[in-house]
């Protein structure tokens, strides 16, 4: 059995750094991962890359040869990995199946995992071949600067999880750069009642009933909630990554899997 974190989120939120930082921790810990790149249009990587989907179509050569912009030609693509999932992936994946963890450094088109179903087969076609799997939603903490925001945030990554439906991991990116934590802290424990007033302050009046619902939504069932990351604090990587590790049950038969002890090692 395999181990796979799918890393999504908005352009701009983090998702490479984030893969980055990743590789780096688990380097100094001695432990192993391997960073696969599906997003067409990188351009560089601070990291070793395992797989890389460049090797199969490029959003560059797409946009030349087709005429198409940006989000059009990243959309041809995955559809190409779709259409090749048995081929260049299945290919690829053969040298990671036994126990190993992969880290799948996505796009930041929200379409993708949020309504169209590239990223959903993706998922089940690594699920056939025996990975868990979850999803990593990563939130650039800057952008939660009001409620309305906060709101904004949490239907996305709710879109993501129902597209998915994967165990799911939210993760309030960038902290670092947060000058005011205060603000931040609001939402990480939310409070439903003064959210709900300040939404009503900010929306029309006609909103009321929905402003409501998203709220009771968000509190009554504990659907979604992030987990912040100082990229700068060990132990704040350390405890997203356990988030992580235990949603897709990583390491819970490590004692089967340590070494048999040498007594020559013995001095």
């Amino acid at each position: 059995m395999g181990y796979a974190q799918l890393v999504i989120g908005p352009a701009g939120s983090g998702k490479s750094t984030y893969c980055s930082s990743l590789h780096r921790h688990c380097l100094d810990n001695g432990r192993t991962l391997h960073i696969v790149n599906l997003d067409p249009a990188a351009e560089h990587f601070d990291y070793p890359v395992a797989l890389d989907i460049r090797e199969l179509i490029n959003l560059d050569d797409v946009m030349e040869e087709l005429g198409l912009g940006p989000n059009g030609g990243l959309i041809y693509c995955m559809e190409h990995l779709e259409e090749n999932l048995d081929d260049w992936l299945t290919e690829g994946l053969e040298d990671y199946l036994d126990d190993d963890y992969l880290v799948f450094d996505c796009p930041g088109q929200i379409e993708l995992f949020s309504h169209v179903p590239m990223l959903r087969n993706f998922v089940d076609h690594l699920k056939s071949k025996s990975f868990n799997v979850c999803a990593v939603y990563l939130l650039d903490s800057q952008f939660m600067t009001d409620v309305t925001k906060f709101i904004s945030g949490c239907m996305a990554s709710l879109s993501a999880m129902v597209q998915l439906e994967l165990p799911h991991v939210n993760i309030l990116s960038k902290m670092d750069l947060v000058t005011n934590k205060k603000d931040i802290e609001d939402f990480l424990n939310p409070e439903p009642r003064v959210l709900l007033s300040e939404l009503n302050k900010r929306m029309a009046p006609q909103f009321a009933k929905l402003n409501k619902a998203l709220m009771e939504l968000v509190d009554d069932y504990s659907m979604v909630s992030f987990v912040p990351l100082d990229l700068r604090k060990e132990s704040s990587i350390r405890y997203v990554l356990a988030q992580i590790d235990t949603s897709i049950q990583y390491g819970e038969d490590a004692d089967v899997k340590v070494k048999d002890f040498d007594p020559e090692d013995d001095s």
